[in-house]
């Protein structure tokens, strides 16, 4: 299985779901619960544990929840190039979740701001090799200089390359000129429906899936329950996989990373896109019936 070296951003969500409807400036029963979280964290952690061989690069701050942070993924199994930062704190997410199940997320990067090009081992870009990049790495201003020098020594490297377009408010912040700008000529786009429009201005997944392999060969668009798309501009038309059933929704956070973590080894071994589909829809289901964005032992 080819070795994939993830380079994102590594947080610990605080997530509070609600009982009941919000009461605005009061009181809301709710069940709070703490855990590891960051999309580029998340996705190393799911493809640990499925089996794959995965290294994460990441910045952690000098507190115990950067330790803890970097002690679950080596539990995991992920080989964690996180590099501790003396003044900012490691990366916190407040994640509200509505008694109807919809979440607001409050992130504040921390440490994940000031991740530079020389937090990139080098030993970790070669042939033979694939890189996954959180689009947040991008995204956010301080660490953009380590997104973009990731992707030129993969390029160098002559590594496949995934991006993720990470979330629609701050992806539609930055732009999309840029953000495609700086991603064009990747081999495989990951996007939800939301973060597809922010990009081409389509409603329709397939019309903004055709788009977008203008500026690369493979897409794929995560829709939730109608399941997931990929395209490509080789083809005239997408390959489309239903969600798995849910029993029970307990907590959709992290689902679209684990989705993308699911994908990931199938492509990678050159199976059939609807065989690489399912193995994402399956490990999206896994991670919505389970409490936290990483995965279950």
């Amino acid at each position: 299985m080819t070795r994939v070296v993830v380079v994102g951003d590594l947080m610990t969500d605080a997530v509070a779901r609600a009982r009941y409807a919000l009461a605005r400036a009061s009181d809301t029963p709710a069940i709070v619960t703490m855990h590891g979280g960051g999309s580029g964290a998340n996705i190393a952690s799911w493809l640990a544990v499925e089996g794959a061989e995965v290294a994460y690069i990441g910045r952690r701050g000098a507190d115990i929840t950067g330790r803890n942070r970097d002690m679950e993924l080596m539990g995991y199994g992920v080989d964690a190039r996180l590099v501790m930062d003396p003044e900012r704190p490691t990366g916190t997410c407040v994640v509200l979740v509505t008694h109807k199940g919809e979440r607001t997320m409050l992130s504040d990067p921390g440490a994940n701001a000031a991740l530079s090009p020389e937090d990139l081992p080098r030993d970790l870009f070669g042939s033979g090799t694939h890189l996954h990049l959180s689009g947040y790495t991008l995204i956010n201003e301080g660490s953009r200089d380590a997104g973009l020098a990731a992707l030129d020594l993969a390029r160098r490297a002559g590594m496949s390359i995934s991006v993720d377009c990470a979330s629609s408010a701050p992806l539609e912040r930055t732009g999309a000129e840029p953000f495609l700008e700086w991603t064009n000529g990747v081999k495989l786009l990951f996007a939800n429906t939301d973060q597809a429009k922010v990009l081409t201005g389509r409603d329709d997944p397939e019309a903004a899936a055709k788009v977008l392999t203008a500026w690369f060969p493979q897409v794929v668009i995560k829709m939730n329950a109608e399941g997931a798309l990929w395209f490509s501009n080789g083809r005239p038309d997408p390959v489309h996989v239903a969600a798995d059933p849910v029993d029970k929704i307990v907590d959709g956070t992290g689902a679209g990373d684990a989705f993308s973590a699911g994908f990931l080894p199938p492509w990678l071994e050159g199976k059939p896109p609807a065989e690489a589909l399912a193995s994402g829809c399956r490990l999206a289901a896994k991670a919505i019936m389970h409490l936290g964005a990483r995965p279950p032992f």
